[in-house]
């Protein structure tokens, strides 16, 4: 896959820059423009990131910032069998354990609910700095939510960091997550209370808290362009994509008597001929 231009590799963290001088030169170069391809495109086209990952683990899949970058680009395009091993393989090169939460949730997404807990419960957890601990817990919510085992989903996310009143980075995810147990368990004037509080909190947009609070509310939201129902809608999309709009044709139909007026004076010269 073609890689722009502009990008030169130098906009990769000094530490994965730092990893990758083990290289030869232009080989780490290469490496390094597509570890920035795979950062871009991860969150708008994880097909794509999943691509460029690929090319930076042909060429250094011995470099750990490889790996791991290759597991997350696996991660966000649901391939979660190969996302725990590039995990894996990180870890072991490394022997840090901040990707502890991440590949406790492949197992998740491979459909294995009690591993996720039991790794939960790891003495790796331990050794986690607070957001990886946060991390952990809403992976431990979440395969509890798996299981079928809603109220054990509420208790796990119960905790000083959620009852905490200053905003840290995982501060909206976490009341996000515990406000939508509450309302898969039928608790709803709590989930709205714990959704406002997710608003307060979520100040980059990385939740849909403000419309779970809205619809809660029932508060409903309708297309500018829909305002005569669905033809309407149907026409506003029509000019998105270049087309003629039913409002339109109307000048198309005019056209047509002077066509018709062509069709008679050509009869009428006929019968004079004749």
């Amino acid at each position: 896959m073609p890689i722009p231009q502009e990008v030169t590799g130098e906009e990769i963290d000094k530490d994965v820059r730092q990893e990758l001088q083990s290289l030869p030169k232009t080989l780490a170069e290469d490496v390094a423009r597509n570890l920035v391809m795979v950062a871009r495109l991860i969150d708008e086209d994880p097909e794509a990131a999943y691509g460029y990952s690929r090319v930076a683990l042909r060429l250094a899949s011995r470099v750990a910032a490889v790996r791991e970058a290759a597991g997350f680009a696996a991660y966000a395009s649901q391939k979660y069998s190969e996302a725990l091993a590039e995990f894996r393989a990180a870890r072991r090169m490394t022997g840090n354990v901040e990707l502890w939460p991440v590949m406790a949730d492949c197992e998740r997404g491979l459909g294995r609910p009690e591993k996720a807990l039991d790794m939960a419960g790891a003495p790796e957890v331990h050794k986690l700095d607070k957001a990886g601990q946060v991390e952990m817990r809403l992976v431990a919510a979440g395969a509890r939510r798996d299981m079928g085992q809603l109220d054990a989903a509420i208790v796990t996310l119960q905790s000083p960091e959620l009852a905490s009143h200053s905003v840290q980075p995982w501060t909206a995810r976490l009341r996000y997550a515990y406000a939508d147990a509450l309302l898969a368990a039928g608790r709803e004037a709590e989930a709205r209370e714990w959704f406002a509080k997710a608003v307060e909190a979520d100040r980059d947009g990385s939740t849909d808290a403000s419309d779970r609070l809205a619809e809660l509310d029932g508060v409903e939201f309708t297309d500018a362009l829909d305002e005569s129902g669905a033809d309407a809608g149907s026409a506003g999309a029509s000019r998105e994509i270049g087309v003629a709009a039913a409002e339109d044709e109307p000048v198309g139909e005019a056209e047509a008597p002077a066509a018709d007026e062509d069709k008679d004076k050509d009869k009428d010269k006929d019968e004079d001929e004749d």
